[in-house]
């Protein structure tokens, strides 16, 4: 059985998608367990992958027994094993937490939401465990048509948004594909480790240059990465609650991934960071992606919407990491995918209790919460310090390897961006906190500024169903930070190329 792990993570979901879909038509209460067995099981069976890659080292799985170049293949090493384990516990901690907000958002359509939920995060776990550049944009396909009806379930301006993304995304996709395309024309294949053997002997190829280039473009819009960013602020801060706790944390995670990979064990690191030279201006576009998105956060009085900028800031933190081209930099930013999904999970879950019990997202609206919501803000306040990089949770380790990649690198614009966004995100925080703790709650609903939100006129925290996982989340932040040195040694020894120095 253990030899088709790479398998079962992926059919295990899949599977359960339409049984929950059929299941809901007889009974609709019969759609969570299903989805919460599946995900857990797909949760374990990741976690015994990523125990099998620690003990024996990669692992290859043809589909169908037919091998490469015929065949497809899933191929599971230090780095997508550690990925495989994020996507699945993050999905499956989000399907606890949000059980309550979608009984009363999605009522009548509880089978078809939880048989979407279920077909994302199985699109996103085949993307991380292929070994295909072409089916590799296949399930960039899938988890994005799930991903796009997900997001346009909201209300208001949610299906608008979501138009929005689906056009952007189809653009980065087929910019991926084209480029794939490109490959296969000078390569003949288009399994990725056979790529990686010929794509060295093709190093002076325009057709190898302009497929890097159109490939890296359309990963680039797919991620959110600024200026190509549009599409993320509306996306994910019009869409449902337990939908911007899903996607937030690990779409563009995902993404990220998918360009590590494509860079690192497609066109390979010499090529990538020697032949391109593209690495110094990656890191100024990442430089103007964190500046960017932190003041753009700083601009908005929505709690989502500043999120969402958060979230475009981070994704420069990552990219720009990654294209220092050094181990200490590469660590940083593979530590801050993992990093960073947990705390965005734990801050869009925070933000969507805070939101289920005022009614509001606006940051004017978070008078007195600490008095009436003192757990959840608690764990906010934790995710918050995470964010801004305040030891000893996580997002201090990960800034950590990233300031000091920079400075091996001698690109002191990006620690300097890294500290300023560490900087405005304090203040961010921080003003949050100060309306929620100092100002006095309004007694009065008309008097108040916005008159947006509801009053709480006593303690009422959010359900108990969405206060476990909140508060197993907050602490996960500080056991990640506390593992943070055991994770990079993982990442260091194992899941970078030897060549990268």
């Amino acid at each position: 059985m253990s030899a088709h792990y790479p398998e079962l993570v992926i059919v295990i979901p899949l599977v359960a998608a339409f049984l929950v879909l059929i299941a809901a038509l007889v009974d609709k209460r019969f759609a969570f367990p299903l989805a919460a067995l599946a995900l857990l099981g797909s949760t374990l069976t990741a976690i015994t992958l990523l125990i099998k890659v620690m003990q024996v080292g990669v692992v290859e799985y043809y589909l169908a027994g037919w091998p490469p170049p015929v065949g497809i293949a899933y191929r599971v090493d230090h780095l997508n094993s550690l990925v495989l384990v994020v996507v699945s516990a993050v999905a499956f901690i989000n399907l606890l937490g949000t059980r309550s907000l979608v009984a009363e958002a999605f009522s009548d359509r509880i089978g078809p939401f939880y048989t979407l939920y279920i077909l994302l995060v199985t699109g996103l776990l085949k993307i991380v465990v292929t070994g295909d550049a072409f089916n590799l944009y296949v399930l960039v396909e899938i988890a994005a048509l799930t991903g796009y009806a997900l997001l346009g379930m909201g209300e208001g301006r949610a299906p608008l948004s979501s138009l929005n993304y689906l056009f952007i995304g189809t653009v980065g996709a087929s910019l991926y594909l084209l480029g794939v395309g490109y490959l296969y024309l000078v390569t003949g294949t288009l399994n990725m480790a056979d790529l990686a053997v010929r794509v060295p002997e093709l190093y002076n190829s325009r057709v190898v240059v302009s497929a890097f280039v159109i490939c890296l473009a359309g990963l680039c819009i797919k991620m959110g990465f600024f200026p190509l960013h549009a599409w993320l602020p509306n996306a994910y801060s019009h869409a449902p609650d337990p939908v911007s706790s899903l996607v937030a944390p690990l779409v563009t995670k995902v993404m990220i991934y998918v360009m590590v990979r494509v860079m690192l064990f497609v066109f390979t690191p010499a090529f990538a960071f020697d032949v391109m030279r593209i690495g110094e201006p990656m890191v100024w576009l990442a430089i103007v992606a964190i500046v960017s998105g932190s003041f753009l956060a700083l601009s908005t009085r929505r709690l989502k919407r500043m999120l969402t900028y958060i979230i475009v800031a981070e994704v420069g933190y990552m990219v720009g990491g990654f294209w220092l081209g050094n181990r200490l930099g590469i660590s940083g930013a593979i530590l801050h995918i993992i990093n960073d999904a947990a705390m965005t999970l734990c801050v869009f879950l925070a933000a969507a209790a805070l939101i289920a019990r005022t009614g509001s997202d606006a940051i004017d609206d978070m008078q007195g919460l600490f008095k009436k919501m003192p757990v959840t803000m608690a764990v906010f306040v934790i995710a918050g310090l995470s964010i801004i990089g305040v030891p000893p949770t996580c997002g201090f380790f990960s800034k950590w390897y990233l300031i000091s990649g920079a400075i091996a690198a001698g690109q002191y614009g990006f620690m300097a961006a890294l500290l300023l966004s560490s900087l405005i995100n304090l203040v961010l925080f921080f003003r949050i906190f100060e309306i929620a703790y100092f100002e006095p709650f309004e007694d009065h609903h008309a008097e108040h500024p916005t008159g947006h939100g509801r009053v709480l006129s006593a303690v009422q925290e959010a359900p108990l169903e969405l206060l476990v996982p909140l508060v197993a989340t907050a602490a996960l932040l500080f056991a990640l930070g506390i593992y943070a040195g055991d994770i990079v040694s993982l990442i260091i020894d194992k899941a970078i190329p030897v060549g990268i120095v």
